[in-house]
């Protein structure tokens, strides 16, 4: 089996143009074709935390289904993490992972064709960020290897900053997504079990890609073993 994947931090639909155009993302995420995204700042800050992406444009647009990971109807994430399905996929539970650290965090935890997919976004200081990473990995404790976490790590290094997934995950980084009007970092990622395998991934530079977020999106072709 193989699922086409992607992770996109979105700001809040806000491109580098300044217009906030929920439309606009949705055009880059249909141009990647992945069964499952995984999207980071995909709400609002304030109040209730409503939605970048209303879900009526979601369903008007595109053939994803929202994933059940938010606490109230004006959202469609926790902490800003959502993740989107495609129509027809077998999902399984859905979780979200309370984090700690100096910021509020959280990640969401999906079940997709027997994959426990985890969106997160982790915070802006390696120490939180390497206890966060642990964290992770507790909630993953056995079923390690069909795991397949993605998100905005914001670890500028390549070299280290990951070490609490070395034992348990292997950690790709598709390219530099980051800022997308110039990349110069990696800060986009993939961290995944044994049990799954990627064949191809990459970076989305083209298009709309390039001036509707601050970050350009990431894919890969994922196989299960």
């Amino acid at each position: 089996m193989r699922l086409k994947v992607a992770s996109y931090n979105i700001r809040k639909a806000m491109g580098l143009d300044r217009r906030r155009d929920p439309a606009r993302i949705l055009k880059v995420l249909n141009r990647i074709g992945a069964d499952v995204v995984m999207l980071q700042e995909a709400d609002l800050r304030l109040g209730p935390r409503p939605t970048a992406i209303p879900r009526f444009l979601i369903e008007q647009e595109t053939d994803y289904e929202v994933a059940d990971v938010s606490v109230n109807d004006v959202s469609i994430g926790w902490h800003g993490n959502a993740m989107l399905v495609r129509k027809g996929l077998q999902r399984g539970g859905v979780r979200r992972l309370e984090l700690p650290g100096l910021e509020p965090r959280g990640a969401v935890l999906v079940e997709v064709e027997g994959i426990s997919f985890v969106g997160a976004h982790l915070g802006l200081m390696r120490r939180f960020r390497l206890l966060q990473m642990t964290a992770i990995r507790e909630h993953l404790s056995g079923i390690e290897s069909t795991a397949f976490i993605a998100g905005d790590f914001n670890e500028w290094s390549d070299v280290r900053g990951y070490e609490p997934w070395e034992n348990d995950f292997k950690l790709v980084l598709p390219g530099r997504s980051y800022h997308a009007a110039r990349p110069v970092a990696a800060l986009d990622g993939f961290a995944y079990g044994n049990a799954l395998r990627i064949e191809r991934m990459g970076v989305m530079r083209e298009g709309p890609a390039r001036v509707a977020s601050d970050h350009l999106p990431i894919w890969a072709e994922l196989d299960l073993d």
